[in-house]
């Protein structure tokens, strides 16, 4: 009894008869007004995919594969993919890797957005379709190796280059931004195969060294030898324009490494996601510096340490630093 007399709603039994009524009705007007936000929430960033066409060599292919999934985390999921499958690609970008890769996936599947890796600027060049067909650049633009042989021989003023009659346009603009970092640059014509070592001969006397370029007409297996015999024969050294070349003679190299091509890819996918569109094709924004060693010794060349010859690019090429001839 309350103190006026009337009964008060202590009971168990009023309890349950009018508590539980209003309980559950204000959590259904409060499910109502959450559940929209909530269904929302709960797929808002559902799964990413992008696909992986590797080059077949499974080293190399799962090396790359886990470099850009480490970068992705868990914003994308990158999944292997035969050939067999690509044509069932829809709404996902594939990763190829290499010019071999990129050319199976653009065959198998015309409409599917690529992301090409270990490619050439001059490959990529060939393919019009922005924010669908896009890569990082895996060669080294000929101004960031020339300014490594520069480091390497600060008294170089003169550089060589060797190129043939179709591709000898493509050196015009490197001559003149050589001329920004007190050097010359001169490209010499090898029209055949016979006139290469009479022109490379020409090209030694003329330059301080030989730079060498990606042109398969002039720097495969058959002739590589015979091009870096005939220059250190001379007293000349070579430069670029890969690690391949340094291992096989050349003196020094500017190069992209794995892990910055897969930060900057991941970069690209990223996007991709975020826009539907890739940017467009790009250089990596990191590089690194090999040396061979036994050809610096061979020539008598005391060599800096690969990151001073990177950071003295760097310097160079940002407006930090200059690379001052010596006469």
């Amino acid at each position: 009894m309350t103190r006026d007399g009337s009964k008060g709603f202590s009971s168990s039994k009023s309890d349950g008869r009018y508590a539980r009524p209003v309980v559950l009705g204000w959590l259904m007007f409060l499910l109502g007004l959450l559940a929209p936000g909530w269904l929302c929430a709960q797929h808002a960033d559902p799964e990413r995919v992008a696909y992986f066409a590797g080059t077949g060599n499974p080293a190399l292919d799962q090396h790359v594969q886990d470099l850009l999934q480490a970068e992705l985390g868990d914003s994308v999921v990158l999944q292997p993919i035969s050939d067999d499958n690509l044509s069932s690609v829809a709404d996902a970008p594939v990763v190829a890797l290499g010019p071999s890769a990129f050319s199976r996936v653009r065959q198998g599947n015309r409409s599917t957005p690529i992301l090409a890796l270990l490619v050439e600027k001059s490959f990529l060049d060939g393919f019009q379709s922005p924010g669908q067909i896009s890569g990082i650049y895996f060669d080294v633009p000929l101004l960031r190796q020339a300014l490594t042989g520069k480091v390497i021989l600060p008294h170089a003023n003169t550089v060589s280059l060797l190129a043939t009659p179709d591709s000898v346009f493509r050196y015009e603009p490197l001559v003149d931004e050589l001329t920004d970092y007190g050097m010359k640059a001169k490209v010499f014509i090898v029209a055949n195969e016979e006139e290469l070592i009479p022109s490379l001969v020409r090209a030694l006397v003329y330059g301080d060294f030989l730079l060498a370029t990606p042109e398969e007409e002039i720097y495969n297996p058959r002739t590589i030898k015979h091009v870096l015999l005939t220059a250190y024969r001379r007293n000349r050294i070579v430069i670029g324009p890969s690690q391949a070349y340094v291992r096989a003679g050349a003196l020094a190299s500017s190069y992209t490494p794995f892990p910055a091509m897969a930060r900057h890819g991941a970069q690209f996918l990223q996007q991709y996601f975020r826009t539907g569109a890739f940017p467009a094709p790009a250089y990596p924004d990191a590089y690194a510096v090999e040396v061979n060693e036994q050809v610096a010794r061979s020539l008598n060349i005391p060599v800096p340490e690969n990151e001073y010859i990177r950071q003295s690019v760097e310097d160079a090429l940002t407006g930090e630093g200059g690379l001052q001839s010596e006469q």
